[in-house]
């Protein structure tokens, strides 16, 4: 009996993950020491993860049996990441494939979160600013983007 499931035109959850995953993997580098304990591969599943439920990373991490420790994770994702590249490198890999991946016009559904940040003024490089709101002009940008 053949395992291999046949195209029924929609996308699903896995080959999404799988997709994004692997298109990662390709346009970032990431090289972690021999014995580190996860794989870059490991990082980019709790990425995606995080983002598609709209949830941390670390709390990903604590409700997933499978996922990698929240620290160690973290961890790389501050050492080595440069947000710069990251931001560019996104930027085109959701442009790159769009006309693969959605082929059918798509009505398409964007929204915008910002979370006040009241930390360190020193230290707001790569917060998102803006008009002052609830007492800051900094925050935390969460964009969303819904296609059907």
């Amino acid at each position: 009996m053949s395992t291999t499931q046949q195209a029924d035109g929609e996308i699903h959850e896995d080959q999404l993950l799988n997709f994004l995953v692997n298109s990662l993997d390709e346009e970032v580098a990431l090289t972690l020491a021999e014995n580190a304990e996860i794989d870059a591969e490991d990082i980019y599943e709790v990425l995606v993860g995080a983002c598609a439920d709209g949830t941390s990373v670390s709390t990903l991490c604590e409700k997933s049996e499978d996922a990698p420790h929240e620290n160690s994770v973290l961890y790389h994702l501050r050492t080595k990441f440069d947000l710069e590249t990251l931001e560019q490198v996104g930027n085109a890999l959701l442009q790159k494939d769009v006309l693969d991946v959605l082929p059918q016009q798509v009505e398409v559904v964007s929204d915008l979160h910002l979370r006040p940040y009241y930390g360190d003024e020193d230290g707001t490089d790569g917060l998102y600013h803006s008009q002052a709101k609830r007492g800051t002009t900094a925050f935390h940008a969460y964009a969303t983007l819904y296609a059907r």
